[in-house]
């Protein structure tokens, strides 16, 4: 379930910050899914607590390509956005595996 719930962490500055200085934890989730699925996959894959879950769709964006043959219009595709805060003292380490 978690799985199909849970895409990918986002992995960026902004989120990065947000983990180090507030224990937020952002990921791409299905954009069928609810925050009560959203908490329940967390805890179920990490073995964390989780306190709050927000939610917010990201808008697609039109980008733009100059190559030898023209101009290529595509667009990036929306998608579901969580942020977790976790309960006090503890983390979800990402970077484990490696």
């Amino acid at each position: 379930m978690s799985k199909l719930i849970l895409q990918k962490p986002v992995i960026s500055e902004k989120s990065e910050m947000l983990s180090e200085k507030s224990n937020k934890y952002s990921f791409v989730v299905d954009k069928r899914a609810n925050k009560l699925e959203i908490k329940q996959a967390i805890e179920d894959k990490y073995s964390v607590n989780v306190t709050s879950v927000n939610t917010v769709i990201m808008p697609a964006k039109r980008k733009v390509k100059n190559t030898r043959s023209g101009i290529v219009i595509g667009k990036k595709s929306s998608y579901k956005k969580a942020i977790v805060s976790l309960a006090d003292g503890e983390e979800i380490d990402f970077f484990n595996d490696l």
